[in-house]
């Protein structure tokens, strides 16, 4: 069963590895995630947060974008890492097989209450693929 868990695990983390990426590329490259409103970009880049005059929303946002994706990246990164490292460590350690369902789980929650449909899908694909690895695992 180790096989095909790892597979299970390897392409959740491929999927939100994929998605983080792409992310960051959207975050520094291209439009695609700036506002239709050209005028609200103007005023972002001119506007401070509350909590501090040092950065505007629109740098405070690159910023939060970035790291969203580098979160992304990261747990990708280490979970493929986990899924075929040759000790199975992943398959025993009930520790990061839960903090990696529970993480995918609020990403879940986080794309269907605030973002739009494709990384809602993509994630809930991640989520279920992970559970499955978990189901895997156990039986």
């Amino acid at each position: 069963m180790p096989v095909v868990a790892s597979f299970l695990f390897a392409a959740s983390a491929a999927v939100v590895l994929l998605l983080g990426v792409l992310h960051m590329l959207y975050t520094y490259g291209g439009e695609k995630l700036f506002p239709r409103d050209a005028a609200l970009v103007q005023r972002m880049q001119e506007v401070s947060p509350v909590i501090s005059r040092q950065t505007t929303m629109w740098r405070a946002g690159i910023g939060f974008h970035a790291s969203h994706s580098m979160g992304a990246i990261l747990f990708g990164a280490l979970y493929l890492f986990f899924a075929f490292e040759p000790s199975h460590f992943l398959f025993t350690s009930r520790f990061l097989l839960c903090l990696g369902f529970v993480y995918l789980a609020v990403m879940v929650v986080l794309a269907r209450l605030y973002w739009f449909s494709i990384p809602f899908r993509g994630i809930a694909v991640a989520a279920a693929l992970y559970a499955a690895g978990i189901v895997a695992v156990v039986a």
